[in-house]
């Protein structure tokens, strides 16, 4: 055991899950493998290695 707990991650508010006008729905734009999406789906304590918090008041913050 690596000692880091695995942080959970919600697709609603990361940056990469985004709105596809072609399919009318939303979805990540990370290609990720097999694999990562069996982990992602089944195992509990699987944390994504793509996941980025969506801050749209990180501009902001630069600014001042």
């Amino acid at each position: 055991m690596t000692g880091k707990k695995a942080v959970k991650s919600s697709c609603e508010s990361c940056s990469n899950y985004v709105y596809d006008e072609d399919y009318e729905a939303y979805g990540c734009m990370v290609s990720l493998d097999e694999d990562e999406v069996y982990r992602f789906y089944n195992e509990p304590e699987y944390s994504c290695p793509y996941y980025k918090l969506d801050d749209e008041y990180a501009i902001v913050r630069k600014q001042n």
